[in-house]
């Protein structure tokens, strides 16, 4: 069954919205959806939505991709860390983080202090046949997609499994996890 419809009233919505007090932070592998189901997200919930990775982008005036092959994941991690800390600065809105982000035990928790960390989980063959319609990730580079994914997500549940709020995100509409997402964010709140 597909739901696409808000499971809350527009009435339950706005007192949602009103109870929250920090950001909603999306967090999870890569390819699992946090920008697209978080801009649908914001949307609903009428947040600003702001992307992590663009931030970066935006603040280091070079790509994603471009930061990791100049000066390496640690660099990156630390500006993804500062990023992050501002963004979680700015009240409520929704944040969709990098994968490795909630990895990061500092950002992890950053995020864990001043946001609703909300983990967005998807199996692998979900992931790898997301992650193939980009060749940007610079994690993914060398070596063979589906052997980097499974070993990335075993590798992270663990952290991801510290956010108070795990929803699945397979295949089918985004508009579903959307939905689950605000339903657990009501009774969670």
């Amino acid at each position: 069954m597909t739901i696409d419809a808000p499971s809350l009233s527009d009435a339950e919505i706005r007192k949602l919205v009103e109870r929250l007090d920090r950001p909603i932070v999306l967090v999870g592998m890569m390819g699992v959806g946090k920008s697209t189901v978080g801009r649908k997200l914001a949307t609903l919930l009428n947040l600003p939505f702001r992307d992590a990775d663009d931030a970066i982008e935006e603040a280091a005036q070079m790509t994603v991709s471009e930061i990791f092959e100049r000066f390496g994941e640690p660099y990156f991690r630390d500006g993804e860390r500062r990023v992050i800390t501002r963004l979680l600065g700015g009240g409520p809105a929704v944040i969709a983080t990098g994968g490795g982000a909630f990895a990061q035990e500092e950002t992890r928790r950053l995020i864990l202090d001043d946001g609703i960390a909300v983990w967005l989980d998807s199996d692998v063959d979900t992931l790898v046949e997301r992650v193939g319609r980009r060749d940007t990730r610079p994690l993914l580079k060398d070596g063979d997609t589906r052997e980097i994914v499974g070993r990335l997500k075993k590798e992270r549940e663990p952290f991801y499994a510290e956010a108070p709020i795990h929803i699945s995100s397979n295949t089918g509409p985004h508009g579903n996890a959307v939905n689950r997402i605000v339903q657990a964010l009501d009774q969670w709140l």
